[in-house]
């Protein structure tokens, strides 16, 4: 559902009913939930991340600008000029490359000219390819947030998940974007590690966070749609999940260890089984003081 704000009442307008012949399914990051969505690939162009199953039923590819033009035009048709986020999807979208993320923003700013922010998922790497000149282009037409998966910050974790970055193109993707003004919303995988590397991916992803300082950071916790041994299957290495205790502990470590200066912190996502929310470094010691809470709580 789609959500604007016009002469202080709401409006609301069902994007469901848009006839847009999107490649499903399609994923979009919670706080997205009332932008408009545009396609620019299908899929991830990595789509081999072992703990990951959203694109596996995607060949991935980047769509036309035609295509794209088609969808925007369908949107404007039913949502008229009262949009206000877009989101671009799917997996990375930046890797359409510039021209075709250029000429999608400029003809969504032709036809939703009251935009106030366009946002999409990057791969740290996608934003090297495109350089400093493209992106400052880019921002300047209003691309002002991407959401990068991180998972880890520990090079170990990365090989095990098969993740295609490492630690050093993940820093160095995310402080371009920053050095431009793009903001990140960054997300770490809590127990993605197993027992074996858990210490070291809290420790990692603690380090990796305070050296890029994202304006927002969330903690998700490892889930397995389709069972443990699957993951086991895309994994070469053995792994032993953590229980809840295991979990909460790699959580605290990690949140001690940061040294942040304003960064919003979320661990709301339906996987968190305990429910964070502030700001680092303000809230540092209450939100140590909840996780211990739960722990003492599962330890009697």
């Amino acid at each position: 559902m789609y959500i604007y704000k016009k002469n202080y009442k709401y409006f609301y307008i069902k994007v469901m009913w848009l006839p847009i012949n999107y490649d499903e399914p399609l994923f979009r990051p919670p706080a997205e939930a009332n932008s408009l969505i545009i396609q620019i690939t299908k899929g991830c162009s990595h789509n081999k991340c072992s703990f990951c199953e959203m694109y596996t039923s995607k060949r991935f590819e980047i769509k036309s600008f035609e295509e794209i033009i088609s969808q925007i035009d369908i949107a404007y048709s039913y949502l008229s000029e009262e949009v206000r986020k877009i989101f671009l999807a799917d997996a990375n979208a930046l890797v359409g490359g510039f021209e075709l993320i250029k000429n999608t923003i400029l003809y969504l700013r032709e036809k939703f000219p009251k935009i106030r922010r366009i946002s999409a998922y990057a791969l740290p790497s996608d934003i090297l390819r495109l350089g400093e000149k493209n992106l400052l282009i880019l921002k300047s037409l209003g691309l002002d947030l991407l959401y990068i998966g991180i998972e880890s910050g520990s090079d170990s974790v990365l090989q095990l998940i098969n993740k295609s970055e490492s630690k050093e193109s993940t820093i160095a993707g995310i402080n371009m974007a920053h050095s431009l003004g793009i903001k990140t919303s960054v997300m770490i995988l809590n127990g993605i590690g197993g027992k074996q590397y858990s210490e070291e991916h809290a420790l990692e992803s603690a380090d990796i966070i305070n050296q890029v300082q994202p304006y927002y950071l969330s903690t998700l916790v490892l889930s397995f749609p389709f069972g443990i041994d699957h993951f086991k299957s895309r994994i070469n290495d053995d792994f032993d999940m953590l229980n809840q205790i295991e979990l909460f502990k790699e959580l605290h470590t990690f949140l001690y260890n940061l040294n942040l200066d304003s960064t919003i912190f979320r661990s709301d996502h339906v996987s968190n089984s305990l429910i964070l929310k502030g700001v680092l470094k303000k809230d540092k010691e209450s939100l140590l003081n909840q996780i211990k809470t739960a722990l003492l709580y599962l330890s009697r």
